[in-house]
């Protein structure tokens, strides 16, 4: 295998895996900001310093380490155009105890939504990301205190919560349904594609972390089994797009999409459970099975659910509770409008989420829905970067404030871009439970 974009050395340790010895960069100095520009609901600090332009991973998958000390970020290359092959971006870790950041490594595989994927595993220990090695990208496993990294086989959209697997599907194909969230291909013009239909060869990979070694978890094919309708033209094409264990890590959530001759659907959104092995494969509602009816699916706590924004009555956004069974989902506000990211803490209080607007120019503002009274709060609002680009189509490079829970739900890690470029930003939200 060809060396990592880490620059260092390395040897093979089996088929599939390599390791090596990686010395991260010199902790800096970060001073955290108070962000005082408008009000806001609870304190709000940027954790990022002015040399650059860092993003978290994205609003499913949580920025802060277990024991709630560090933060695991992003600083990407640049803004302003899409990824070029070959670039790279940084993987840094802050210290949100002594106001420091550290850059612990260098991937080729990023993207303006998503960043590099980096997230912990069951430790503050242990960084998972993803890099390109052979022109394919794969999985790597950073370990902090021996500074060791192992790649794995196969690509990683989220770690277990045991640490022990990854799965994901190929990361170069996730942008042929929507740009911004994958692998950069070599040639943007003219990405990879799967042939027609829904491939039995291809899905959903599941790769053990304590040997390297990568299997299919769950086809293409058998998911798209499973769909009740057929598609609405003929010789569509399947891809998977977001994969994500429960909290407990007994179920695998797949969002299922089909491209089709015309350009159409590479949008639409079912989604699929299935067991973590593969099996009890069920289809959770969504109505109309082949129309844009709903979005941004994640995991309750309790792992019976999915929350999800729909349209219950065809008309307007909600934000429901989807069962995993695939029965009728469960409308948690009638009268407050869903859209955004949205996640829910355990108890079943609090929603928060986002959603973007021009004012005149483009802002960002942090939602805190209280499902106890059915009432609204703005955590705070933050100019960012534009949802269209300048031919009016949905851009890539935008930023969207994609908050996330810490692991306690008692603080929220967002995106924002008040001076221009993108930071990351902390919000204390204990004051409210």
């Amino acid at each position: 295998m060809q060396k990592s974009s880490a620059a260092m050395p390395f040897v093979l340790v089996s088929t599939g895996i390599w390791s090596c010895v990686h010395k991260p960069s010199d902790k800096k100095p970060v001073s955290f900001e108070r962000y005082v520009s408008g009000s806001t609901l609870v304190p709000v600090i940027k954790v990022t310093p002015n040399d650059g332009f860092y993003v978290h991973t994205y609003y499913d998958v949580c920025p802060f380490s277990p024991s709630g000390k560090f933060l695991v970020v992003s600083k990407i290359p640049y803004e302003d155009k899409p990824p070029r092959y070959g670039d790279s971006a940084e993987i840094c870790v802050i210290d949100l105890e002594r106001e420091t950041i550290e850059t612990i490594y260098r991937t080729k595989c990023w993207a303006h939504q998503t960043g590099t994927m980096a997230q912990w595993g069951v430790d503050d220990n242990h960084i998972y990301t993803n890099d390109v090695i052979d022109g394919i990208g794969v999985c790597v496993v950073i370990n902090r205190v021996t500074n060791e990294i192992k790649a794995l086989e196969g690509p990683m959209y989220h770690v277990s919560p045991d640490g022990r697997s990854v799965i994901g599907f190929p990361l170069h194909l996730y942008d042929v349904t929507q740009r911004g969230y994958g692998l950069v291909a070599k040639d943007r013009s003219n990405p990879p594609t799967l042939p027609k239909g829904a491939s039995a060869e291809e899905g959903i990979w599941q790769t053990n972390v304590a040997t390297g070694e990568k299997s299919l978890l769950v086809s293409l094919k058998q998911m798209a089994d499973h769909i009740p309708e057929p598609p609405p033209q003929n010789d569509g094409t399947f891809y998977c797009w977001h994969s994500k264990y429960s909290f407990q890590g007994d179920r695998i959530m797949v969002v299922l999409r089909c491209l089709f001759p015309d350009g159409s659907g590479g949008r639409n959104v079912n989604v699929i459970t299935c067991r973590a092995d593969g099996s009890e494969i069920i289809r959770t509602h969504s109505e109309p099975v082949w129309g844009h009816s709903g979005g941004h699916p994640n995991w309750h706590p309790d792992s019976r659910y999915l929350i999800r924004n729909l349209k219950p009555d065809g008309k307007d956004d909600r934000l429901c509770k989807v069962p995993v069974d695939g029965s009728d989902p469960i409308i948690l506000s009638e009268t407050i409008d869903g859209g955004g990211h949205p996640t829910i803490e355990p108890n079943e209080k609090f929603i928060i989420t986002d959603i973007k607007y021009l004012d005149p120019d483009p802002v960002v503002r942090i939602r805190l829905i209280n499902l106890h009274t059915q009432t609204e709060q703005a955590v705070c609002k933050m100019p960012t970067k534009p949802l269209y680009n300048q031919k009016g189509d949905f851009d890539e490079l935008r930023l969207d404030g994609h908050p996330v829970w810490d692991r306690s739900f008692k603080r929220i890690c967002f995106q924002a871009a008040p001076e221009g470029h993108r930071q990351l930003f902390v919000a204390d939200m204990s004051s409210l439970h």
